[in-house]
């Protein structure tokens, strides 16, 4: 995927798509279901978000990086 094309604005909606994909895994983990996304499961998840944030840095652009580390 060619990240350079995107605007600043469709950057922030995969990124802010991908985090709530990334917390609804962990609630439904939580609360003993099984992961509806899989994100932390799915490499390409993995290398999406790193993608993302690697774009998101090169552009100055503020966000909150997503923690990967999981303490169950």
């Amino acid at each position: 995927m060619d990240y350079h094309a995107f605007t600043n604005d469709t950057l922030a909606m995969m990124y802010f798509g991908a985090r709530g994909a990334l917390v609804a895994d962990d609630e439904l983990n939580r609360l003993g279901g099984e992961p509806r996304f899989r994100v932390r499961e799915t490499a390409e998840w993995t290398k999406h978000v790193a993608n993302l944030e690697a774009e998101m840095l090169r552009r100055g652009m503020d966000f909150d990086p997503i923690e990967w580390r999981v303490d169950r």
